[in-house]
């Protein structure tokens, strides 16, 4: 039986599904990070996210969209540009998190970033998620997925 992910975990998944949304937004419209922050934390709901987590998700990404642009491209085989807007979000949050999140595990990365995509992307684009991110993280924690292949012997 699968353990269900805590209040917390709950939270986090919440806001990763508000930055998503947000960062979609961001790329159509242009509008701010602080204009989404605040539009996002006057929707009903908001309160059950973990508010900071959504900050900082969207201010980190935001901030490092052309960094984190130039790292997807060598992962993808298409021009950044040409990538759906919401596998783009699902993504940049995913590499963001990779690269300055360490105290989450990249799998818990990996999986949130393939159910957003499941639940908001294209039919078949969860596995394009997944397989990006599964790149991504080969080299942002390849000492994190050593440890844990070790471990399970």
């Amino acid at each position: 039986m699968a353990k269900r992910p805590d209040r917390a975990g709950r939270a986090r998944s919440l806001s990763r599904k508000l930055a998503m949304q947000a960062l979609y937004q961001w790329q159509l419209t242009g509008q701010t990070a602080a204009e989404l922050r605040n539009q996002y934390a006057s929707d009903e709901g908001f309160g059950d996210a973990d508010a900071e987590y959504f900050r900082e998700l969207l201010n980190g990404v935001t901030a490092a969209a052309a960094v984190l642009d130039e790292s997807l491209g060598g992962l993808i085989d298409r021009p950044v540009g040409q990538l759906d807007p919401v596998e783009h979000a699902v993504l940049l949050i995913g590499l963001f998190e990779l690269g300055q999140r360490p105290d989450v595990p990249y799998r818990v990365v990996i999986n949130e970033g393939v159910e957003l995509a499941k639940r908001f992307g294209a039919t078949e684009g969860h596995k394009f998620v997944n397989a990006v991110l599964d790149r991504a993280a080969r080299s942002l924690r390849a000492a994190e997925q050593a440890a844990a292949g070790a471990a399970r012997g």
